[in-house]
């Protein structure tokens, strides 16, 4: 996924992506486990990374929405 994709979406939207992701790289694992060569052996990688990016893009929000305002600072 592109980091404009991602930022592009909603809260919700972005949770669930993960979710899904999260499922497809324990399936992933599973396979390569097993011993079955996974259909695209760079998949995990992919997957692993876009884990990451969305990590980040809802981390990044969430701060956002704490940031303090200026006139409150506490010194």
């Amino acid at each position: 996924m592109k980091i404009k994709e991602i930022r592009s979406m909603g809260e919700e939207d972005l949770k669930a992506k993960l979710e899904e992701l999260k499922k497809e790289l324990v399936k992933a694992n599973a396979q390569i486990s097993t011993g079955t060569i996974p259909k695209s052996p760079g998949q995990v990688k992919q997957v692993k990374k876009s884990i990451a990016k969305i990590l980040t893009i809802l981390k990044e929000k969430s701060k956002e929405v704490k940031k303090p305002k200026e006139g409150d600072s506490k010194t």
